[in-house]
């Protein structure tokens, strides 16, 4: 069995800098990604209007310079195709791909404590042992199946947006059934309503949605972005969201109705987080976020023609943003089409899927195609979905069975030299994450630096240090309106999971100083050996 210095898991953005990182500094490291190639979440997610919501110009590396100034983005948010090439090109730009095995998943991975090393298996029968174990594992990277009655019986072709066929799929002249209106619905059901001859959009739960507002990649912005290149990157760094956010901050119950009015027209023309960020109460008073609530639902009054569509259409069982904000381009219009028909499972919920179609509580949708637009096992997914076994044999399946616990979102008690990246108790997905990705994998490179530099063998999280750190992103949380949802943030689509509010909210620059000081005082909180 081959000993390595460490076992990278997944070979999207996190996977394949710390591979890098780690290469840098000499040590042998194994990657294993199930994908056939690198790209991680945009590898698998190629569904028809994939895109992101970040803008284009911060969602990239910001230690290739040589590169990033260089690479031209053609929309100001990049679609999928356009974010796997980028990946793909940094992949064989830093000769990445062959530290990595493919179409290999990893399905156990076990710590040995007397020879202080994790003992790694595969369903391609490999066995490897490794003194770390990194978990680039992703945070949207398990798809979610819908429990629903039936959904084998289906004779026509199913898909799920996070499993999307590589070839592509025509949707042209069929009926089509799409299940969900989260972000993946959101992105996916106008560009299958350009091909489908039928399309019913069965939908549960309505979300929050602001304008993209995308276009394409305007030369002045790119050119004054990249002319303050380095200002710009460091800014994103030690930012709340890292991304370079606007420098006023407003109380929105400072405002008359007419000043915010004025100012939500102005955030609204910009799009995308840009409708959140400068509002310093949004997600802490009720009566603010109400606010923009009643302002988000007056702009889908205006955008989609039938009130009764519209009304299904406004989100009213949580407060704004509470949920993943999802950035729409064309979805209200596409519902003014004829051939395009939103279900309302509240008052007819789907009994099952059958050979033919889908079945709810008052009629028969006969369909050719079914899309589930239902998600991620978020956050915990990934990792669950392997048998991790720390030094006393526990597995953190059952560790985590009442709920995620860790320090710094990094570092698990009882499992040694393991490590997480932008796992639950980190800021992640309440940012650009190619930003806490890079703050991650540097932290933990860094770690595995000092522990070289002074021969220690095992570094493992206190049982103290992860009760406090668990208690603060609790309290962080709860001083919110955020656990209000019933989100994936808090596991709440997933039956029969914890509900925990899972992400960090002080913000990406809070928690980097937090990470920094703990490595500053020696790695308090952790037992190193």
């Amino acid at each position: 069995m081959a000993e390595l210095d460490a076992v990278v898991v997944g070979a999207g953005f996190s996977g394949l800098y710390m591979t890098h990182l780690l290469r840098q500094r000499g040590l042998s490291a194994q990657g294993f990604e199930a994908g056939g190639d690198v790209g991680g979440t945009w590898y698998w997610n190629r569904y028809p209007g994939a895109r992101c919501d970040s803008e284009s110009l911060s969602y990239s590396y910001s230690f290739l310079p040589e590169i990033d100034l260089a690479w031209r983005w053609p929309e100001r948010y990049s679609e999928q195709p356009e974010i796997l090439k980028y990946i793909a090109h940094v992949a064989t730009a830093l000769d990445l791909r062959r530290h990595f095995r493919f179409d290999t998943r990893v399905t156990s991975a076990a710590f040995d404590g007397a020879a202080g090393l994790w003992t790694v298996g595969t369903d391609r029968d490999d066995r490897v042992a490794a003194r770390f174990l990194v978990m680039a594992t992703g945070c949207l990277s398990i798809p979610n199946w819908p429990a629903i009655d039936g959904v084998g019986a289906f004779r026509g072709d199913s898909f799920h947006t996070g499993l999307w066929p590589h070839g592509g799929v025509d949707f042209t002249g069929k009926r089509v059934a799409a299940i969900g209106t989260g972000s993946t619905g959101i992105q996916s059901i106008p560009r299958i309503a350009e091909q489908a001859d039928q399309l019913f959009v069965f939908q549960r739960t309505a979300n929050h949605c602001v304008p993209a507002q995308n276009r394409p990649m305007d030369a002045r912005t790119e050119r004054a972005y990249k002319a303050a290149w380095a200002e710009n990157r460091e800014k994103a760094r030690h930012s709340f969201a890292g991304d370079v956010a606007p420098e006023f901050y407003i109380d929105i119950m400072d405002l008359s109705d007419g000043e915010l009015e004025t100012e939500l027209d102005r955030t609204w023309a910009q799009g995308g987080f840009y409708t959140q960020y400068p509002y310093t109460d949004l997600f802490t008073s009720r009566e603010a976020n109400d606010r923009v609530a009643a302002y988000s639902r007056r702009r889908i009054r205006d955008r989609v023609n039938d009130p009764r569509a519209a009304e299904l259409l406004c989100a009213r069982d949580h407060p704004f943003g509470t949920k993943r904000l999802c950035a729409d381009t064309d979805y209200f219009e596409t519902f003014n089409e004829d051939h395009v028909h939103p279900v309302d499972l509240r008052a007819t919920p789907i009994r099952a899927i059958d050979e033919t179609g889908v079945a709810t509580a008052d009629r028969h949708y006969d369909v050719d195609a079914i899309v589930y637009a239902t998600g991620f096992n978020a956050m915990t997914g990934a990792l669950a979905s392997v048998d991790i076994r720390g030094a006393d044999g526990a597995p953190l399946r059952e560790v985590w069975a009442g709920g995620p616990v860790n320090y710094l979102g990094l570092a698990v008690a009882g499992f040694p030299n393991l490590f997480t990246v932008t796992g639950p108790g980190s800021p992640s997905v309440l940012c650009t994450m190619v930003s806490p990705i890079e703050q991650h994998v540097e932290w933990i490179d860094r770690c595995i630096a000092w522990m070289g530099d002074r021969g220690a063998t095992r570094i493992e999280a206190t049982g103290e240090a992860q009760a406090g750190w668990v208690r603060h992103v609790n309290e962080a949380a709860d001083a919110t309106l955020f656990p209000e949802a019933d989100s994936w943030y808090v596991g709440a689509n997933i039956p029969g999971k914890a509900r925990v509010f899972m992400p960090y909210v002080n913000g990406l620059k809070v928690y980097r100083d937090t990470c920094d000081a703990v490595a500053d005082d020696g790695y308090a909180g952790f037992a190193v050996s």
